[in-house]
């Protein structure tokens, strides 16, 4: 049973440069327990997605069209109110900056038990002591005692896991993690990325994975679906975008991997930078630096086509079977 469906979302950022389509009419589909990798360079639009389906987009920027069917409502249709009742709840987020949760002001028990209590009916005490064991679930030693510290008394790492853990505490139906795992070291992002499987295994939550780090996604997504300039260039299932990829962007991002099969080779570099999202070229966005690209990638927007099932692509030019071969 599907989760979220995002159908033709857009949101874009009204500038004084500008109109940037941060978001330019992307489609997914998540079901119970998947685990979807959303990966791409900065400023692909990785982020902006995940706020947008919790509907955190600030002004000048503003969902302009589509729809997010969240177990079938559309979110994008919901007062500010409902969201408030969705989110922390049903919907959570695990921010890039543990500081974008955490009050500095308050104790960490005080904002734990507060994001409980603000949508179930439970005593004070159960809510500390599901604070403590969600504390626990994502490696800090002495939770209890730790309850009672103020943000600034962990490290930017320990401060991580508690934000992710008050992502946790109500076991929502989806979770969005924009690069959660990012100033963690790589023992407690290994201990992190299991216990997120976990939940998702055991109690069905869907999870949006937003990072640039293919080799986490590797290991932890079911699909995968690949962003450049605001849309999806190229998804489908982990294995087969990772092992198999056919559109050159995707090829590129994973050419520039150091990997142990690559030893003594020069990485690929992907040439020129990321475009202006104000002033996208004509056509493919990505033609200025694919060694593909024709005249018509240059006059002509790709369509999304359908390379199977579960397997998509936009390109006018993918990589065919036999040069993957």
């Amino acid at each position: 049973m599907s989760i979220l469906e995002v159908q033709q979302l857009q949101t874009h950022f009204f500038t004084n440069s500008g109109v940037v389509r941060a978001v330019d009419g992307i489609d997914f589909i998540l079901s119970e327990g998947q685990v979807l990798g959303l990966v791409g360079e900065s400023g692909s639009g990785k982020s902006v997605t995940g706020f947008s389906i919790l509907r955190l987009v600030d002004v000048p920027g503003r969902i302009v069209g589509g729809r997010i069917l969240f177990r079938g409502q559309d979110l994008a249709a919901l007062s500010q109110q409902e969201m408030r009742a969705i989110r922390g709840d049903r919907i959570a987020m695990i921010f890039q900056d543990p500081l974008m949760t955490l009050n500095p002001v308050l104790r960490i028990d005080t904002q734990m038990i507060e994001a409980v209590r603000a949508h179930h009916r439970v005593s004070k005490k159960a809510a500390l002591s599901r604070a403590c064991d969600t504390l626990t679930r994502v490696g800090i030693p002495s939770a209890r005692e730790r309850l009672s510290s103020y943000p600034h008394q962990f490290s930017g790492g320990m401060r991580q896991r508690v934000a992710i853990a008050i992502a946790l505490l109500n076991e929502p139906d989806l979770i969005v993690a924009d690069e959660p795992t990012t100033a963690l070291d790589v023992t407690i992002q290994s201990q992190i990325l299991s216990e997120v499987q976990g939940l998702a295994r055991e109690s069905g939550t869907a999870l949006i994975w937003i990072t640039h780090d293919l080799a986490v996604v590797a290991g932890l997504a079911d699909e995968i679906a690949v962003m450049y300039a605001g849309r999806i260039v190229e998804s489908g299932p982990a294995d087969a975008v990772l092992q198999r990829p056919r559109h050159p962007y995707t090829h590129g991002l994973l050419g520039s991997i150091p990997g142990l099969s690559r030893r003594g080779k020069p990485l690929q570099q992907i040439p020129g930078m990321a475009p202006n999202m104000a002033n996208l070229p004509a056509g493919c966005a990505f033609a200025p630096r694919c060694g593909r690209a024709s005249e018509q990638c240059h006059s002509r927007t790709p369509e999304t086509q359908a390379l199977s099932p579960t397997r998509s692509l936009r390109c006018h030019h993918p990589l065919s079977e036999e040069e993957l071969a």
